[in-house]
């Protein structure tokens, strides 16, 4: 199984303002962008992600994921209704939840949130980083990385550079 991280963050290494709040980074997106993230979810077919995200991106306007959510979470007690059979609320340490997704049958799975992506770089379990860093300086907020305690490597694979001044990061762990 293949764990990728796809994140934007601000020039200063933050994914969400103080708040939680990811608007700034709504004004990055077009068409071009877009299809980045289409070709890029057709590797995937499962999401992990966390409460704070999950719970941010049931505000959004219309519910974004194609693949079944599996929501990392130990406080989350249910899934809104409309969402049953669309995410899943899992409670086990990330290598646990990776063997039990693989026995699943998963192949590709999208790992998202700050806490949820800085847990699995601890444990070393991020295969891909994909990282699109906004031309914007945020100042504060919430950071990608936080202290993850170790140093991890990863090989530059390429990267992208959009009309609009966004640039996408494609990095592969070294083992």
């Amino acid at each position: 199984m293949k764990t990728f991280v796809y994140i934007g963050t601000s020039l200063d290494g933050f994914i969400a303002k103080q708040d939680g709040d990811v608007d700034w980074i709504v004004e990055y997106a077009n068409d071009e962008v877009n299809q980045a993230y289409v070709e890029f979810s057709s590797q995937i077919d499962a999401i992990v992600m966390g409460r704070n995200t999950f719970e941010k991106v049931i505000t959004f306007p219309e519910w974004y994921y194609k693949q079944h959510v599996y929501v990392l979470s130990n406080t989350l007690k249910e899934i809104p209704e409309t969402l049953k059979d669309k995410a899943s609320i899992v409670s086990m340490p990330p290598a646990e939840l990776l063997k039990h997704l693989s026995d699943k049958g998963y192949k590709g799975l999208y790992i998202d949130g700050g806490k949820v992506i800085q847990s699995f770089l601890k444990e070393n379990l991020i295969d891909e980083l994909i990282v699109s860093i906004a031309p914007l300086l945020l100042g504060s907020g919430i950071s990608l990385f936080g202290e993850l305690g170790r140093e991890l490597h990863f090989s530059h694979k390429r990267s992208v550079t959009f009309s609009n001044g966004l640039v996408t990061n494609y990095y592969i762990r070294k083992n």
